[in-house]
């Protein structure tokens, strides 16, 4: 075999080995960029199902403080915990906030690191024990 016949094929082997090693890098780049998506929907998912489950939690909070109100119109609490099935709230009750009348309730869950709170307003009739829904909101 020739020194050209040799030099020939070493450059045909280095262009070859070249082409090869940059279609690898692009298929490795592929693969990541995929594998990245796909961790990061998964966990958009979770995400969505923890913030689902974690308002459902701070809702029955504030539900529970509602009842209270109802049974005894003056309760009031720096905080408590409800405690579910899927996790737990903790609710404040604050009476006469925002104004006289009102109790104010704080309800806070965090599940799967997404926290939902639900903040209500309830009027407070301490003649008749009527407690009505003034405000009920979602806070994020």
């Amino acid at each position: 075999m020739s020194k050209d016949h040799a030099s020939k094929k070493n450059v045909e082997g280095q262009a070859f080995l070249s082409t090869v090693l940059v279609i690898g890098g692009v298929l490795i780049v592929i693969a990541a960029a995929v594998a990245v998506f796909a961790a990061t929907f998964v966990d958009s998912g979770y995400g969505l199902q923890a913030s689902d489950r974690a308002e459902s939690v701070a809702t029955a909070g504030a539900n529970d403080a509602y009842l209270r109100l109802v049974r005894a119109s003056s309760f009031s609490s720096g905080g408590y915990t409800v405690t579910m099935p899927e996790g737990s709230a903790t609710v404040a009750v604050t009476q006469n906030s925002p104004s006289t009348g009102e109790a104010t309730v704080l309800s806070i869950a965090t599940i799967g690191g997404r926290t939902r709170k639900i903040n209500a307003v309830f009027a407070v009739n301490s003649s008749t024990g009527q407690v009505t829904s003034v405000l009920w909101q979602d806070v994020q």
